[in-house]
């Protein structure tokens, strides 16, 4: 019984590397080991890729030319970009469809997610070889959106009139009549304002309007009917970009999951650039638009970063999801489309629809606000039904301390003291496990060719000292939940980018740069195995031993919070269990005094 018992054991703590090198593959964007790649929802539904053109904006005067010819009308509109600034964004805007370019985002910068020690040590060799030393990178802003004809990367957002005779406005040159470039001292609100020429009798005026310390920017879109007929159009509102992983993560490798995103009718769609390829390759949609709904957002998706368009509720509104051949840098585009009627525009008529952009971080105090249920941009996957409250628990706490770091401590007391009558039967196994485990031991070597007696007399001895040898096991496979609950957490939380703990720990969502909390890890996992019984066989005798060491090197290149939790939860764990070991040997003793006396007595 012992046996099985060490060897469940064993094949917990594999299952939980397994576990973590699968959520570390997640991480880096590549496909899960434990599960399928979902397929991707098929429809008949047209594509709708004429209705909605993506513009590579590194052909942008072919572009403007071909629009001004169709039109007849814009031929005198240069296309030029603009750039606005707030307290917390820098936008660039161009005339050609008034599309959002760029978004920095001045109160985040690119990690620098390096080991410090690796690269003094890299330098030194450097200095000895007479080369050229290593020099920390400067820091950029991070983008949200981001346009770079130069280098073919493409990401922003698109509006525009669909349903028109000759795709009427569907996108070209606008004027730009606003002169207000940045967000004045004392102003709360920045507004940028396009028109285009009248198209077909038809005009299309589109505003910008910034706030202070925010990420939500108003769009608003008038569509004026000059002509003597009514007129019905639609308003697409789409995000474009190519099938790039942003750099980051852990060692500078890619990041989690990117790509587009859908919510509607109370259920949330990531769609993979590789569904979108076997969706087009096929003929078909990528996702299901079916009848239109009055409620649901659209969202692209970035690790700790999203941007979405979402309409006022009640707005009817339909969805699509696909890609646009290869640019003139052979990157295929991608887009999320949202696409809601602007109603009967009677001759003379203006018809108003509004609308928000959000680009920013995926904080959920920021994105719950702004729609039911946005904030699942921050995905926690399948535990996500325990990853919410453990955030929602965490960041209660931030809130008194103030400090993320000391959060995390203090969410890991308070787990141990609600988690302590598991932990304390589980330790206490554990405990009286080793208080016999020399008899164990002894009778593995006496009965070593009956397997059978010997088997008779270990239970013997668990009947005697009261041991149950599987008691240690359920505490733990319980809380195994908990633990990669927290590990999604930790990893997921754009709250931690560039939140510092103490001293060297600049910034929790990277890793250790000197690898002190891996190496405190380390340490404490193993003061953990010298509490725990030691395995009868040796080959489990080192395999206990090498487990925590392989984790921990697994460590060092988390982020700083995660590894934090889990120095602060073995530290923990290491006193209660000290402290059980303790109560049972003083037990243990108090029963021989008793005994003895009664021997005396006798």
């Amino acid at each position: 019984m012992t046996e099985f018992r060490r060897t469940l054991l064993l094949v917990v703590l594999m299952m939980s590397l397994l576990m973590l090198f699968d959520k570390w593959r997640i991480y880096h964007g590549e496909s899960s080991l434990l599960a399928p790649r979902p397929a991707a929802t098929h429809a008949t539904a047209t594509p709708p890729a004429a209705s909605a053109p993506a513009v590579d904006h590194a052909a942008l005067a072919a572009a403007a030319s071909a629009s001004s010819a169709a039109s007849g009308a814009a031929a005198n509109l240069p296309v030029q970009d603009v750039t606005i600034q707030t307290d917390v964004i820098k936008a660039r805007l161009s005339t050609l469809g008034a599309d959002l370019l760029d978004v920095d985002l001045l109160k985040y910068q690119d990690d620098d997610n390096h080991s410090e020690v690796w690269r003094q040590i890299k330098n030194g060799v450097a200095k000895m070889l007479g080369r050229p030393i290593e020099t920390p990178p400067a820091k950029a802003d991070v983008k949200v959106f981001d346009t770079d004809p130069a280098s073919g990367k493409f990401y922003a957002a698109q509006t525009g009139l669909a349903g028109l005779p000759g795709d009427t406005l569907a996108h070209g040159v606008m004027r730009l009549v606003s002169s207000e470039r940045k967000l004045a001292d004392g102003k709360d609100d920045l507004t940028v304002r396009f028109e285009s020429p009248e198209v077909n009798g038809v005009q299309l005026a589109k505003t910008y309007t910034f706030h202070r310390g925010s990420y939500a920017i108003e769009v608003t879109h008038e569509v004026v009917n000059h002509s003597g007929a009514p007129i019905k159009p639609d308003l697409y509102l789409q995000l474009v970009r190519d099938g790039r992983k942003p750099e980051g993560g852990y060692l500078s490798g890619p990041s989690s999951y990117t790509g587009p995103a859908v919510y509607r009718d109370d259920t949330f769609h990531k769609i993979e650039f590789s569904d979108i390829d076997k969706a087009k390759a096929k003929g078909v949609s990528a996702l299901d638009s079916k009848e239109a709904t009055t409620n649901g957002w659209i969202a692209m998706i970035q690790h700790y970063f999203s941007s979405a368009w979402i309409l006022p509720p009640g707005t009817a509104r339909s969805y699509s999801v696909g890609s646009f051949d290869a640019n003139v840098h052979g990157e295929p585009t991608y887009f999320t489309a949202m696409f809601t009627p602007v109603g009967t525009v009677a001759p003379g008529a203006t018809q108003t629809v509004k609308a928000t952009l959000f680009a920013g971080p995926q904080e959920e105090k920021l994105l719950a606000p702004l729609a039911p249920n946005l904030e699942q941009v921050k995905d926690y996957g399948r535990l996500k039904i325990i990853a919410q409250p453990l955030f929602w628990l965490l960041s209660r706490i931030n809130t008194v301390v103030g400090n993320w770091g000391w959060s995390i401590v203090a969410m890991v007391f308070l787990l141990k003291i609600a988690l302590y009558g598991l932990n304390a039967n589980a330790y206490r196994s554990m405990a009286k496990m080793k208080a016999v485990s020399p008899r164990i031991q002894e009778l593995n070597v006496r009965y070593k060719d009956n397997p059978q007696q010997k088997q008779q007399e270990i239970m013997k001895v668990y009947r005697e000292e009261k041991v149950n040898p599987l008691g240690g096991c359920l505490p733990i496979l319980i809380q195994m939940p908990i633990f990669f609950a927290l590990f999604t957490v930790l990893t997921s939380s754009a709250e931690m980018r560039g939140a510092p703990w103490i001293g060297w720990i600049h910034d929790l969502s990277i890793m250790d740069p000197y690898a002190i909390l891996p190496i405190l890890m380390t340490a404490t996992s193993l003061i953990q195995i010298s509490l725990q019984p030691a395995p009868a066989d040796p080959m489990q005798a080192k395999m206990m031993w090498m487990m925590p060491i392989a984790f921990s090197a697994a460590l060092f290149s988390f982020p700083a919070g995660l590894t934090l939790y889990y120095v602060t939860n073995n530290a923990l764990t290491i006193l209660q269990q000290w402290l059980i070991n303790r109560q049972i040997e003083g037990e243990k003793d108090k029963a021989g005094k008793v005994s003895d006396a009664k021997i005396v007595k006798s």
